[in-house]
């Protein structure tokens, strides 16, 4: 056969060539059509199987849910209403311990914890004694041996602080009603004024919600929680009216803190943020302020809120104020400051604040006056700390602090001269040289406080 195929031309081989690659394919035409028929005769009986399988499996499934069911209404209707699985034949698990070993655990536990709370600390420099005004409760403990004929030589006494949850009760007011022999009118006794009238709750369960919500913080939800603790139904809307009233109820009190703080003659104002929920958007909150007037005199402190920092928000505090007004720089105190009968005092702190800032910008100028300034601040404190009469706190005060005063104010007025007004030092200078006359004022003022209180 190759010696043939050496023997043919070049044409003849391409012309062989064509008509095996012909016979060749219709070979391959033939093959894939016998491959495609049996393809789909697999298919066909693929797809029956399928079908049957699946009718029997549904089948199957079908029935051992209904052998499930007819078990359970066996069960509900003649067997045992326990649901506790216990089987008395099985075996102890190789790993479990023994009686044995669990009371020599127990023993072990007991030694360790005796040993822990005998073991003494020795970098233990004393517990703080317990407060005075809190009340005792006495237990007597006595040795379990037999007493009889012993005679006591002393006792030792340990004390211990506890708390007792909150306790509610009912307090049940019984009022007896008597008729005079005439049988001409009733006299019964008098109801006591009560927080909420016709209310269940009273002053204390009142005055307990509003201390928890307002002072811990403790929302009105979990402290229905409480409640239900002690398996007492209280709707979220009856709680809440409580809490209504109570507010109503410390109004008149609200007033009178105001009155009294204003009547001082000296106040001091500070505004502060805070976030409050927003009824109209849920779970969105929008920017409050706290406005704080704080009494330097008596102590006494009043939180105002306000939904802005303008103009308005301190009228009511601040409209028929007459007095030593002390501010921050912020521009709305100053309508308020210049208003007849008002002495408008600055802060030191603040003033403190800008020269801070300054540091980097210019360390000597800035550092400079925080000396000055620490050395008022040492002043204060050496005369709290020695708890000197007013007349001596004056004399303190003029002799050391007004000199300090009076230095300081002449080197910021030279200095603001040689600054660049928009820089950090400029604007520290220019802050405190602006309000000088209410900074020495301040000084001024606290003389007067010292020798009135």
């Amino acid at each position: 056969m190759e010696k043939a195929l050496e023997t043919l031309s070049k044409q003849q081989l391409l012309a062989l060539v064509k008509e095996q690659s012909q016979v060749h394919s219709k070979e391959m035409a033939s093959h894939k059509k016998e491959l495609q028929k049996t393809e789909e005769e697999l298919k066909r009986s693929d797809e029956y199987l399928r079908k049957y399988v699946s009718k029997s499996g549904v089948l199957e499934e079908k029935v051992t849910y209904l052998e499930g069911q007819l078990a359970m209404f066996r069960r509900m209707q003649f067997g045992q209403k326990r649901e506790r699985f216990e089987d008395v034949d099985q075996l102890a698990l190789p790993f479990e311990a023994s009686e044995q070993e669990l009371q020599k655990r127990e023993e072990d536990f007991t030694e360790k914890i005796t040993y822990q709370r005998k073991k003494k600390n020795t970098n233990h420099k004393g517990r703080q004694p317990l407060p005075d005004h809190l009340p005792v409760e006495e237990v007597e403990i006595y040795p379990k041996e037999d007493i009889s004929g012993m005679k006591c030589i002393g006792k030792e006494v340990t004390d211990e602080l506890d708390c007792e949850p909150a306790r509610f009760f009912i307090r049940r007011y019984i009022r007896y009603k008597y008729a005079p022999k005439s049988g001409e009118g009733v006299v019964i006794g008098e109801l006591p004024e009560r927080v909420i009238d016709k209310g269940i709750a009273g002053a204390g369960l009142v005055t307990s919600i509003l201390v928890d919500k307002y002072c811990d913080h403790l929302p009105l939800y979990r402290q229905r929680q409480r409640f239900k603790r002690e398996n007492i139904p209280i709707p979220p809307s009856t709680i809440n009216g409580w809490c209504t009233k109570g507010l109503e109820r410390i109004v008149p009190l609200y007033e009178e803190l105001i009155a009294d703080v204003k009547s001082q003659g000296y106040l001091q104002v500070d505004e502060t943020t805070i976030k409050v929920m927003d009824e109209a958007k849920k779970g969105k909150t929008h920017l409050g302020y706290y406005w704080v007037y704080h009494s330097p005199i008596d102590g006494n402190v009043v939180f105002d809120y306000q939904p802005t920092r303008g103009q308005k928000a301190p009228m009511y505090m601040l409209k028929d104020f007459r007095g030593y007004l002390q501010t921050d720089g912020y521009g709305v105190y100053d309508k308020y400051g210049k208003k007849e009968g008002v002495i408008h005092l600055a802060c030191w702190a603040h003033a403190r604040r800008y020269f801070d800032k300054a540091r980097e910008n210019d360390p000597q100028r800035a550092e400079h006056a925080l000396r000055q300034i620490q050395r008022l601040y040492a002043i204060e404190r050496k005369i709290k700390g020695a708890e000197l009469s007013p007349q001596q706190t004056k004399e303190i005060r003029l002799e050391e602090a007004l000199p300090v005063i009076n230095e300081l104010g002449k080197w910021m007025t030279q200095q603001l001269t040689y600054t660049l007004p928009k820089s950090q030092i400029g604007t520290a200078l220019a802050y405190s040289v602006s309000r000088w006359v209410p900074c020495a004022l301040i000084f001024m003022m606290e003389i007067y406080l010292s020798i009135t209180t």
